[in-house]
């Protein structure tokens, strides 16, 4: 029986091991769904295609405030950056030394006047005591050129008057333009000097709306430009004006409108661009003289124009491309030549068409013939829609 018993236990064993390897197998390996990705159709729309360019915002009129007479500054009469008006006291020179040049001037106006009126009764009594031969012809002569001198005294003491008014005048420095008015350079009680060439800067004024806003353009843009205004392809406001927009660093974007004034009249040749001047409004003063701008110039007319999302657009060293999806949700790869951007969206001339879908979220996720699952791009809902 003992022999029989560790028999028994090794076919027990045996037989446990052979029921473990025959238990049903658990179900395969499943394959990752497949990925997730955003699509959108290809966009096609009625556009002006433009390009953009940095340019400088400048005050149409800039002026620099300096006296036009010497002497001691007695009054300021504006608080820096107030905005002023034209012929608004902007600073007082004493006025006294000017006023009592006035009251001689007038002195002298009114002794040559008496002067005037003497010589002149001289000289018709001298005619006609000439006439009577009572004098000779020669003293009536000497009264009549005596009277001629006075005359002309007159004259001098009457420009003698003007002059001198015209310098008490300077001593009132007013603004030439309404604009700004910068801060105050010489404090009063100063010194400051009218003499031509070495005059004394005050202040500075600058005109406030509108503003210009100047820009080099490269060489091709001016010729692209010159060719569709001679074929009269040029978009053009109710004024007769091509409009251009603006945008500064305050991310508003291309919000503000104005209109191109002119180009300069020759192009730069060492650095190949042309000079371009364009006029803004500024009501609300929001664009600063000396801002840097960011310019959108027209340079097509208005055409179809193909559109994508920045963010369907991969690059591939130096290819751009697109993922555009199949009828069987597979991702293909298409080379795409673009243009500039439009309200936030790329221009495509090359490589797509108007109704194809594309990916637009997902793009670094999946590679060329791969399996997705398309999910359509929510489109923003519109404040209109909201309410």
């Amino acid at each position: 029986m003992s022999s029989t018993k560790p028999l028994f236990s090794a076919i027990a064993a045996a037989a446990l091991v052979a029921t473990g390897c025959n238990k049903p197998a658990g179900p395969a390996h499943q394959a990752p769904p497949p990925p997730t990705v955003t699509v959108a159709p290809v966009e096609e729309r009625e556009l002006i295609e433009t390009d953009e360019f940095t340019g400088r915002i400048e005050a149409i009129e800039s002026v620099e405030i300096r006296p036009r007479v010497s002497g001691y500054l007695a009054e300021i009469k504006f608080k820096s950056g107030q905005k002023v008006k034209k012929g608004e006291l902007l600073f007082m020179i004493d006025p006294r030394q000017r006023q009592a040049d006035v009251e001689k001037a007038k002195a002298d106006l009114q002794r040559a006047k008496v002067r005037f009126e003497v010589s002149e009764r001289e000289a018709t009594r001298g005619e006609q005591l000439r006439q009577s031969k009572t004098i000779s012809t020669e003293e009536a002569d000497q009264r009549k050129s005596s009277m001629m001198d006075a005359r002309a005294g007159v004259a001098s003491a009457e420009a003698a008057l003007s002059n001198a008014a015209l310098q008490l005048e300077y001593t009132e420095v007013r603004s030439p333009i309404d604009g700004r008015v910068g801060r105050a350079l010489v404090t009063m009680g100063n010194n400051v000097s009218g003499v031509d060439g070495f005059t004394t800067l005050l202040t500075t004024v600058v005109s406030v709306d509108p503003v210009y806003v100047y820009t080099d353009v490269d060489e091709a843009t001016l010729l692209r430009f010159q060719r569709l205004t001679r074929e009269n392809k040029v978009a053009r406001n109710a004024d007769g004006k091509v409009e251009v927009r603006m945008a500064i660093a305050d991310g508003a974007g291309l919000a503000q409108v104005g209109y191109i004034e002119s180009f300069d009249n020759r192009l730069q040749s060492e650095t190949g661009s042309i000079l371009l001047r364009t006029v803004f409004p500024n009501a609300d003063e929001k664009l600063v003289p000396g801002l840097f701008a960011r310019l959108s110039v027209p340079l097509s007319e208005k055409k179809p124009v193909t559109l994508v999302s920045e963010r369907a657009i991969g690059t591939d060293q130096s290819q751009k491309f697109v993922l555009t999806l199949t009828s069987s949700n597979t991702v293909a790869y298409r080379p795409v030549k673009l243009g500039p951007v439009i309200d936030g969206q790329r221009v495509v001339r090359e490589g797509l068409k108007a109704g194809e879908q594309i990916v637009v979220n997902g793009l670094q996720r999946v590679q060329p013939g791969a399996t997705v699952t398309p999910e359509k791009e929510a489109k923003p809902v519109t404040q209109a829609a909201a309410h």
